[in-house]
């Protein structure tokens, strides 16, 4: 899932992860507490998730106790970072963000999931970027929970009454959603800022954000594959876009609905995680009396579609969602093993693919029921990740994209914007947290 990062720095987390190693055994002197805490963030891991998660633990475990505490993605970070290098305060479980994983298996905040328990897990048949997003060296500390890929929504409506029809190639695209643009609505509702989406056109491109040289990562905005990528970035926006430059992290989805209010609709097309489908949509009441979007069940109106690839096929896109860890720092190692084990039971993947992409690719099959699910199926498969560099997540908290993209978006070379940015982006790459002790 695209995921707003808190304010701790590398530095701070380096200083409260000091003492962390996923080789100590914090349990030794005190034995195992029966009473263990996970931590889940924001609200896709639905009530009937948890009590399921609760109940299924605490059967197979007479005598212990499995709470959740929720948490924020805004405070996860600094909140992770004052909790996890004491086995008093430290969750034993664990859900983080796949692009806050790095920084943290790095630093030692995770205990090491074995070869046999990642394969008794689920092993090759997990999500291969997620994967790799909570590995170092080969050695996997987070492995994934869920995923939500980026798709086209669009106002089919507004799309056949101007004559067009889905899109086979990336350029294509790009075109149809420029002649959609009029005085009365965006072509394809993008922030100037918003990089999450952008990068899909690096990536189409067969560019890279930075690759690893040896023991040292390096960026390669200036590779002419990411170039081209984001000058057809910038072309769209400019052309089709009437979100500010200083724009991001926006709720595309009312630009399609107002639309559905009598009202002429903001913008024809946006891109957006597959969860947004539940907030596109006509009103309706749901059981408990609550108004909510109906999730686009008039056809006639609403529709999607993968963002094509450059000669066509699915573009790969960035794939948001999280990853599940356990504290190195936990007294109850194995009992937290075994609420992985709950985790990754067929049961509880089966019920993450009612509502969310789950990490197993086995139930990902019973997605594929209806086309919503076909299509999230389709572009997980074709998604790419961030670079899974140690400083990542302390370039995420800076803000370091969203000045490139927005200067970009407000016309600047994007040949000389990525050399700057290049220079300044490699070091942040490789700012490490202090190795644990």
């Amino acid at each position: 899932m695209t995921r707003r990062q808190a304010g701790a720095t590398a530095v701070l987390l380096a200083l409260a992860l000091a003492g962390c190693s996923a080789g100590d055994d914090p349990g030794a002197a005190s034995g195992p507490d029966q009473d263990l805490t996970m931590w889940l963030v924001g609200t896709d891991t639905t009530p009937e998730l948890r009590e399921h998660l609760v109940s299924t633990f605490e059967q197979e475990h007479p005598g212990a106790t499995l709470t959740i505490e929720q948490q924020e993605w805004g405070d996860l970070v600094e909140n992770l970072t004052a909790a996890l290098d004491d086995p008093a305060t430290t969750p034993d479980v664990v859900e983080i963000g796949n692009t806050q994983s790095p920084t943290f298996t790095t630093a030692g905040a995770f205990r090491e999931i074995s070869p046999e328990l990642y394969e008794e897990l689920g092993g090759d048949g997990l999500l291969p970027s997620f994967v790799e997003a909570g590995s170092v060296d080969g050695r996997h500390y987070a492995l994934p929970y869920y995923f939500g890929s980026r798709y086209v929504f669009y106002r089919k409506d507004l799309w056949q009454a101007a004559g067009h029809e889905v899109p086979r190639t990336l350029a294509e695209f790009g075109e149809t959603v420029k002649a959609l643009t009029d005085d009365d609505h965006a072509g394809f509702a993008m922030g100037g800022q918003d990089w999450r989406n952008g990068i899909s056109r690096v990536f189409a491109n067969g560019g890279t954000l930075a690759v690893k040289e040896g023991d040292r990562w390096v960026s390669t905005l200036t590779d002419p594959r990411t170039v081209e990528g984001l000058e057809m970035w910038q072309d769209v926006y400019a052309n089709a876009s009437y979100l500010p430059s200083t724009e991001k992290d926006v709720e595309y989805w009312h630009f399609l609905n107002d639309g559905v209010e009598d009202t002429p609709p903001a913008a024809a097309t946006i891109m957006a995680p597959a969860w947004a489908r539940w907030s596109i949509g006509y009103l309706e009441r749901n059981d408990e009396g609550e108004q909510v979007r109906d999730g686009m069940q008039d056809a006639d109106t609403f529709d999607v579609f993968a963002l094509p690839g450059l000669d066509g096929g699915t573009a790969p896109v960035f794939a948001g969602g999280s990853n599940i860890a356990i504290s190195a720092t936990s007294p109850s190692p194995e009992l937290a093993e075994d609420v992985l084990r709950v985790v990754f039971s067929d049961e509880y993947q089966e019920k993450l693919a009612a509502g969310l992409g789950p990490a197993n690719e086995d139930a990902q099959e019973l997605m594929k029921g209806d086309k919503f699910g076909r299509l999230l199926v389709r572009t997980a498969a074709a998604s790419q990740l961030t670079p899974p560099a140690p400083g990542w997540a302390s370039i995420e908290d800076a803000g370091t994209y969203e000045d490139l993209f927005g200067r970009i978006a407000q016309g600047g070379d994007v040949a000389t914007l990525a050399a700057q940015f290049d220079e300044l982006l490699t070091p942040m790459l490789n700012e490490a947290p202090a190795p644990a002790e």
